[in-house]
């Protein structure tokens, strides 16, 4: 089973001074720029990437007993057995001595590292980037524990349609695309 797993940190529980105003013909909406802050939220997040399916818990610490915490979570909800194949990024809580020894020490686990700055190999921040757009950005949240409850149902939302990760990449096409954007770069390369 492959897993795709990250942390999303520091969402802001904030609420608005003022109310928007809601936008009308040959005006866009407006939103007050002043808040009041409530406190910040952590999660931990894992995509089975053959289903699509989300698991999500709310995380007080990213840490590597947080983490290893979140793996037996995992491994005692897949069934027995059954390897499973992480990606997930070179953070620290990821990569530290006794992570390392956890997962030696569970051979059902493998670990794959995602390059750095490459998030986007990671379908588990594609997933957090849709919890931003859609629910973080705009949310208007009056405590910890409102957000908290806002991602659990978005989580279920998502798990109801969930679909598998079908991810691919073009790199012909996207140097094409690159070139077209780059005219100078196309002169360069057809001279070489």
């Amino acid at each position: 089973m492959l897993i795709s797993t990250d942390e999303k940190t520091g969402i802001q529980a904030k609420t608005r001074i003022r109310p928007d105003i809601p936008g009308r013909p040959g005006r866009d909406a407006r939103r007050e720029s002043e808040y009041k802050r409530h406190g910040t939220v952590s999660i931990i997040a894992a995509m089975n990437v053959a289903t699509g399916e989300i698991i999500a818990s709310r995380i007080r610490r990213n840490d590597s007993v947080t983490f290893m915490s979140f793996l037996l979570v995992l491994d005692q909800s897949m069934a027995p057995g059954m390897r499973i194949h992480l990606i997930m990024d070179n953070g620290s809580s990821h990569t530290s001595k006794v992570t390392r020894a956890w997962i030696t020490a569970h051979p059902r686990f493998s670990v794959t590292y995602t390059p750095k700055h490459a998030s986007w190999l990671n379908m588990t921040e594609q997933w957090s980037g849709v919890l931003t757009r859609k629910l973080l950005r705009r949310g208007d949240f009056t405590s910890r524990e409102h957000p908290e409850a806002q991602i659990t149902e978005f989580t279920i939302r998502h798990n109801q349609t969930a679909h598998p990760c079908k991810w691919s990449y073009d790199a012909d096409a996207d140097h094409a695309r690159y070139l077209e954007r780059h005219p100078r770069q196309q002169n360069l390369a057809q001279a070489a």
